[in-house]
C-alpha cells in the first residue's frame, strides 16, 4: 500500500467524496475525527468509536507530551497500542494551545516556551521538537507547527504570524522527512494562516504549496470570529489550496457548520462538539440539538433522535437519560456521547451517499432547513 494517497471518487458543486489511503486503512472522506486528546475519546471505548463509524480520530499533541510523555509512550509501544486503537491517527502540533494558553507563554522565531497548565514546569515546544513528539506517537498525519491568532489582533501581528507559520512549516517539512522509517508510512499536512485575510491565505497557501505537504489545513478559524465570518473565509479558502490533496478545518465544528463547509470543498473535520456536549447534556438530532436537562424530557419515552439508528436511541429512552444526566451518573454521559459520536458519523455518511449520487445540494439544504426549523 502506498505511503498516502488520496482519491476523490465523485464531485458535486464543490464538495467532494473520496478516500484516504494509509497503511492502517482508509478513511473515507468526508470524514469527521473524533476528538481523543489525552490518549482517550472522552466516556467513550476505542470499539464504541470505531462502532460509531469514525475511521480516524485526533490525538493532542501539547496535552501527551505533558502527561504521560511521548517519550513514555513510545517506550509502551506507541499512540496505537498505548490506547488500543489500531486505525489512523493524526495528531496536531500544539499551535492551538499558543494561543489558548497564551497567558502561560511566550512566541519568538524559534518556537513557543511556556509553563504548563498541570505544574508549572517550563518547556520550548519548537517546529523540530513538535514533529518529534508526533513521531515518538506514530502518528499516521503529522501536522506542522504553527501560529494562529485570534481575528481581533492588528493586521501587523496577523501578517507576522502568517510569516511565521510558514517559517515553521519549512523547519517542520525538513523536520519530518530527517524521521526515517516514520517517515516512509506518515503523512504530512501543511496549515494555512491569515485569519480572515483572502490575500494573506493566498500568501500562506502559494508558500505551503511550495515547501509540498501531503494534505492541507485550513487553520485559524472557529476562535471568535462568528458564523458568518469563517462561512465567508471558506468561500474562498479552500479554493486556495490544491484541488488534488485532502483539505482539512480544524476545529469545527456544529452540524450545519460541517454541512457548510463540505458544499465549499472541506474534506476532513475535528471538534470536541460532540463528545463535550454529551457531558453536558447536549444531544444533537435532525431537529437541531436539545438538552436533555430540560423537564420537559423528564417522561418522555422516546429515543434521544427517532431518526438515529445508534445503540444509545435503540436502546434507551429520553426520560432515562434525563434521569441519569440530572443525577450525574456517568452512564449519562456516556450515552450521550456515543450518540452524539453516532449522529456525527451518519451526517458524514449521508453526505458522502449524497455527492456521489449527485444530489448533494438538495440533500444539504433539506438537512439545513430541518436543523435550524425551530429551537429545542
Amino acid at each position: 500500500m502506498p505511503r498516502f494517497q488520496f482519491t476523490i471518487a465523485a464531485t458535486d458543486g464543490a464538495a467532494r467524496t473520496g478516500t484516504l489511503a494509509m497503511e492502517r486503512g482508509e478513511i473515507r472522506t468526508p470524514a469527521f475525527m473524533p476528538v481523543g486528546t489525552a490518549a482517550t475519546v472522552k466516556a467513550m471505548k476505542t470499539e464504541a468509536v470505531r462502532a460509531s463509524g469514525a475511521d480516524i480520530i485526533l490525538g493532542n499533541t501539547y496535552h501527551l507530551m505533558l502527561r504521560p510523555g511521548a517519550e513514555r509512550v513510545a517506550k509502551l509501544g506507541g499512540l496505537h497500542k498505548f490506547m488500543n486503537w489500531k486505525r489512523p491517527i493524526l495528531t496536531d502540533s500544539g499551535g492551538y494551545q499558543v494561543m489558548s494558553l497564551s497567558e502561560l507563554s511566550k512566541v519568538t522565531d524559534e518556537g513557543v516556551t511556556f509553563r504548563s497548565h498541570l505544574d508549572g514546569s517550563r518547556h520550548l515546544l519548537t517546529p523540530e521538537r513538535s514533529i518529534e513528539v508526533q513521531r515518538l506517537l506514530d502518528s499516521d498525519i503529522i501536522m506542522q507547527f504553527d501560529e494562529l491568532v485570534r481575528p481581533d489582533v492588528s493586521a501587523k501581528k496577523q501578517r507576522e504570524a502568517m510569516d511565521r507559520s510558514i517559517r515553521w512549516a519549512k523547519r517542520s517539512r525538513d523536520e519530518f522527512d530527517s524521521g526515517g522509517e516514520h517517515a516512509t508510512r506518515a503523512a504530512i499536512f501543511g496549515i494555512q494562516q491569515g485569519v480572515l485575510d483572502e490575500k494573506l491565505r493566498k500568501e500562506s497557501a502559494d508558500a505551503l504549496i511550495d515547501i509540498g505537504f501531503d494534505g492541507f489545513a485550513v487553520g485559524g478559524l472557529a476562535v471568535g470570529e462568528g458564523h458568518e465570518a469563517m462561512l465567508g473565509c471558506l468561500d474562498f479558502a479552500p479554493g486556495q489550496l490544491p484541488a488534488d490533496r485532502p483539505r482539512y478545518l480544524m476545529g469545527v465544528g456544529k452540524p450545519d457548520d460541517l454541512v457548510e463547509s463540505v458544499r465549499r470543498g472541506i474534506d476532513m473535520f475535528d471538534c470536541v462538539l460532540p463528545t463535550r456536549s454529551g457531558r453536558t447534556g447536549q444531544a444533537f438530532t435532525l431537529d437541531g440539538p436539545i438538552n436533555i436537562r430540560n423537564a420537559r424530557f423528564a417522561e418522555d419515552q422516546s429515543p434521544l433522535d427517532p431518526d438515529c439508528a445508534c445503540p444509545t436511541c435503540a436502546t434507551y429512552t429520553r426520560a432515562y437519560v434525563h434521569h441519569l444526566v440530572r443525577a450525574g451518573e456517568i452512564l449519562g454521559a456516556m450515552l450521550m456521547t456515543e450518540h452524539n459520536l453516532n449522529f456525527y458519523q451518519q451526517l458524514m455518511a449521508g453526505m458522502r451517499a449524497a455527492i456521489a449520487e449527485q444530489r448533494f445540494e438538495a440533500h444539504a439544504n433539506g438537512f439545513l432547513d430541518r436543523y435550524r426549523r425551530r429551537g429545542n
